[in-house]
């Protein structure tokens, strides 16, 4: 009997730190998993909704040359834009520093490169 309860002993003892490990492991989550907001739109079944209304351009970079001559650039969505070329209906108007003007008929809209660190119009 001596024996039988050595080896159960024995057994426990080492069972003790597989235990823990496993547990340790459970624990840990992987830190380049997407946070659980995207993965619900992934979801099956599960539709994003569509943004409402007509979306803003968004003004991603400019090139503008030196005293501001010849070279007048800007991209936006993603297009490459010259100054006077049509882009969805308007005329690129101007090209600042970190501006570009639309003009769609007797409308103008005003992009910002970075709209939130832009305290005002800069050209």
């Amino acid at each position: 009997m001596d024996d039988v309860m050595s080896v159960r002993i024995l057994a426990a003892i080492l069972a003790l730190p597989l235990c823990a490990f496993a547990q340790s492991r459970a624990a840990l989550t992987d830190p380049t998993r997407p946070p659980p907001e995207a993965l619900q739109l992934r979801s099956p079944g599960v539709v994003p909704a569509a943004p409402s209304g007509p979306r803003k351009p968004v003004l991603q970079s400019v090139l503008v040359g030196k005293g501001h001559e010849g070279r007048e650039v800007a991209v936006i969505d993603g297009e490459v834009v010259r100054k006077g070329q049509m882009f969805h209906g308007a005329v690129l108007e101007e090209v600042g520093a970190n501006v570009a003007v639309l003009r769609r008929g007797n409308k103008t809209e005003t992009l910002i490169l970075f709209p939130l660190a832009a305290g005002g119009r800069k050209k």
